[in-house]
């Protein structure tokens, strides 16, 4: 009988500490904003349906007179906003940002969604529908448009298509061919390892021809050892993350913005992201080289001197290619992938003066 209390004692202690550690990893409640602290702010959560689809939308700014951003994130799959609230920007200081999950993905997910239907001609086709959502909204003509890794495939070609919705577009890690950056971040992290004496880290990557080898070029990429090397040698995300599994991963499940369920969801839906189509195109099939020499609106690049999930010198490679009325590009000295997330003084002055571009003259 003693033996059978104490068993339910260690049993009962043992579901405490799980319920506990499970509400810490993932609490309950969520899907609310911090408010915004100006009068003339605003921070929303919203959902507009295209096409049959429910999309979901951020709105932040601190001033809603601010003119409108249109952000298309990295992944596919990860929520944009997930870096906003990781690594707060002062984006919403000078605009007034829209923040919007892909079909299929994050706020957007539904199990529903078929995967082969997420193609690039989907993916723009919703970016024109929340364009047109905002400009309608805040009576707007044109807006900014920004893309974020995977996110500057999506809008470079909605750019490319109608130029016209768009006053600028940002380009903050623009993708390039993303074969040929692979092969310099490879040989890059592999030189760091071999400088550093890591002879485990060396020894991992020699068995991988990925130049020669299509099997070794797979092979390597899923293995873990890309992403594990980017962020251990902060040359992935941040310049200052060194896990996503801690820093991105577990946020992502206690992040407030999000309920429980849209928490869970972030990353069925990263799972899910993995068969679409787009995905496959903007990673594997495109070259923007060969399939966007040129844009008819003013470009401003973006770009970390870290950053080897986009390589820098690609990124200034194609910026020095492309023609355009007017561009610009902005190097971060101290950031990898995501600058405008990392350097918050350098951002603010870099996103006022591409805002002050556009000033009607008093």
């Amino acid at each position: 009988m003693k033996k059978m209390i104490r068993l339910t004692i260690v049993i009962i202690n043992a579901l405490i500490l799980l319920f506990i550690i499970f509400m810490i990893l993932l609490p309950f409640g969520g899907g609310k904003l911090p408010a915004s602290k100006n009068p003339r702010g605003l921070s929303e959560r919203t959902r507009i349906e295209v096409d049959g689809a429910g999309l979901g939308l951020i709105l932040l700014s601190e001033d809603i007179n601010n003119p409108i951003l249109l952000v298309c994130g990295g992944g596919p799959g990860i929520p944009q906003y997930l870096l906003e609230d990781i690594y707060p920007s002062v984006l919403s200081r000078e605009f007034t940002v829209c923040y919007f999950d892909y079909r299929g993905t994050g706020t957007s997910f539904d199990k529903n969604t078929v995967a082969q239907d997420m193609t690039t001609e989907r993916y723009v086709k919703d970016v024109f529908a929340v364009t047109d959502y905002l400009c309608d909204r805040f009576s707007q003509e044109k807006i900014f448009i920004m893309g974020h890794s995977f996110g500057t495939y999506i809008a470079l070609n909605v750019v490319l298509q109608q130029p016209e919705k768009y006053r600028a577009y940002i380009a903050m890690s623009q993708i390039t061919n993303q074969t040929e950056s692979e092969y310099i971040a490879f040989d890059c992290m592999k030189a760091l390892y071999e400088i550093s004496g890591d002879k485990k880290m060396v020894k991992a990557f020699s068995k991988y021809n990925i130049r020669e080898s299509d099997k070794d070029y797979n092979a390597y990429f899923f293995s873990g050892l890309r992403d594990k090397a980017m962020h251990e040698l902060g040359l992935g995300t941040a310049r200052n993350m060194h896990s996503v599994i801690t820093q991105l991963f577990f946020p992502s499940l206690r992040c407030r913005a999000y309920t429980q369920k849209e928490r869970i969801n972030i990353w069925r839906g990263k799972i899910a992201s993995q068969k679409f189509p787009v995905g496959q195109d903007a990673i594997l099939k495109f070259n923007a080289f060969e399939k966007i020499p040129e844009l008819e609106l003013p470009v401003y690049f973006v770009a970390g001197k870290y950053d080897c999930t986009c390589c820098t010198e690609l990124q200034k490679k194609y910026f020095d290619f492309l023609k355009a009325p007017e561009k610009e590009f902005y190097l971060f000295e101290n950031s990898a992938h995501s600058p405008l997330y990392e350097e918050a003084e350098r951002a603010g002055l870099v996103l006022k003066e591409i805002k002050d571009r556009f000033k009607s003259p008093d």
